[in-house]
């Protein structure tokens, strides 16, 4: 083989492969709103925790995920901080029912409920704490949303 071409060829696959890794990247964390979503009760994810009166984060996980256990710490904390609002955990590394019936195809996903169950924003990976305050701030019938009018 002309080593030029094989030169040519190594650099059009590292470039291949930087732009996928981009896109990849630049799709992380991203929020997604949720629009007409039928609402949700803990029997649908599995879960024997009551969902919040206020907000619900929904965060399904794998037992392998790596990203995971960050993202329970810091969507636990908001949690805490936040009167009304409950993040509840799914595994599902034994669930794929569930995987399919959300679309789960990465971990974690998490999904921000508002008080009636509703599913109002959709965070495919590892979400940033900042995107979560405001999204809760900004759910239907929130305190933040009352002030703000």
């Amino acid at each position: 083989m002309d080593p030029i071409l094989a030169l040519g060829s190594v650099l059009a696959l590292v470039a291949a492969a930087t732009g996928l890794g981009l896109a990849w990247r630049a799709r992380q964390g991203r929020f997604t709103e949720v629009a007409e979503a039928p609402a949700l009760t803990p029997a649908d994810v599995a879960s024997t925790v009551s969902f919040g009166a206020e907000a619900t984060l929904v965060q399904f996980s794998t037992e392998h995920c790596s990203r995971c256990p960050g993202t329970h710490r810091m969507l636990a904390g908001v949690a805490r901080s936040r009167p009304g609002v409950v993040h509840v955990e799914v595994d599902l590394t034994h669930r794929a029912d569930l995987a399919r019936r959300f679309q789960v195809l990465q971990t974690p996903t998490t999904l921000i409920l508002d008080r009636t169950g509703r599913v109002q924003a959709r965070v495919g990976g590892a979400p940033h704490k900042a995107g979560i305050l405001a999204h809760l701030d900004d759910l239907p019938g929130s305190l933040h949303a009352t002030l703000a009018r």
